[in-house]
């Protein structure tokens, strides 16, 4: 991975920056794989996006019992490296840096990369879980491209590449703008990039152990990334898994393409979980996001692991 300092030693916040006051990656061993999760900062956006579906004083009263504010709050933005053999992969690419869309706090991929060393020539492989801009549009920030290796192979399912082709939104609840920037992203994506990306049905394995998988649901081609080896799992779940679908996983998101789709893959997804105790890593679950998933009762329940220092 060309890193000035194992993985293993990146879950301590080191010496932040005088503009960094909390730690922004943290290290996961899984078996004989190697995990980071980096934190891409943090998106403002409408409760109201949490579920779409419900009574809105419903929704109000689960804020208050979380202690969130009733309007608007920071959606984490998470990506994870994962190191398998000779290959480094990218799981996503955080939002960017787009000073239209004015999100100073998001789009803090690239530097936080270079704080944990890791060098972008060594990336091999890119991995995404959909082309909603906060998951692709790192890779459009100015130089980046020029710093990745020629040969890099960026994998995502055929049907999330078809689907940006012609996108209907007839069944999403965003805020007024967002469809046109989700359009517009994707497009200058696949026009950037196309000969580096490498579609896939329903399953690839991209590295020993690590193996992408299309869910769809919250897009046609949206994707999960599993993480096996020497007994251990973790799970990247992208977008199907937010902090309210633990509790309540048949609330609608509003980015949700296919909301009744994403629901089922949602709750199939957490009782998969819930079995195998396997590690839970999303995007937009609480930096870093890593934690299990119990059932409770008809629904299920949280757990973040305690944090190793």
């Amino acid at each position: 991975m060309n890193l000035n300092t194992s993985l293993a030693n990146t879950s301590h916040p080191g010496t932040p920056a005088p503009n960094e006051l909390v730690p922004s990656r943290y290290a996961v061993q899984v078996g004989d794989i190697e995990v980071l999760v980096v934190s891409d900062g943090v998106l403002p956006l409408p409760t109201a996006m949490l579920a779409h579906n419900i009574d809105p004083a419903v929704r109000a009263t689960w804020l208050k019992d979380m202690f969130l504010p009733p309007d608007a709050y920071d959606w984490a933005l998470n990506v994870v490296v994962v190191r398998s053999g000779d290959r480094t992969i990218l799981v996503d690419a955080g939002l960017g840096l787009d000073p239209d869309l004015h999100l100073p706090r998001a789009g803090q991929l690239i530097k936080r990369l270079e704080a944990a060393g890791i060098d972008l020539a060594s990336v091999t492989d890119v991995v995404l879980t959909h082309m909603h801009m906060d998951h692709i549009g790192g890779l459009l920030v100015d130089g980046v491209k020029e710093r990745l290796r020629p040969d890099l192979r960026i994998h995502v399912s055929a049907a999330e590449v078809k689907f940006w082709e012609a996108p209907d939104f007839s069944h999403v609840s965003m805020p007024p703008g967002f469809p046109d920037a989700l359009r517009s992203t994707a497009k200058k994506f696949v026009k950037e990039y196309r000969s580096q990306l490498r579609t896939f049905d329903e399953q690839y394995e991209v590295a020993p152990g690590v193996v992408v998988t299309r869910t769809g649901g919250h897009t046609p081609g949206h994707s999960v990334v599993r993480v096996v080896s020497g007994g251990d799992r973790l799970t990247f779940a992208g977008d199907l898994v937010f902090a309210v679908g633990f509790e309540h996983p048949e609330w609608y998101n509003g980015f949700e393409h296919d909301p009744e789709e994403s629901a089922r893959v949602r709750i199939g997804l957490l009782r998969e979980l819930a079995e195998t105790r396997g590690l839970l890593v999303a995007t937009h679950l609480p930096f870093p996001s890593v934690g299990h998933v119990a059932v409770e009762g008809d629904a299920f329940r949280w757990v973040p692991v305690f944090w190793d220092y």
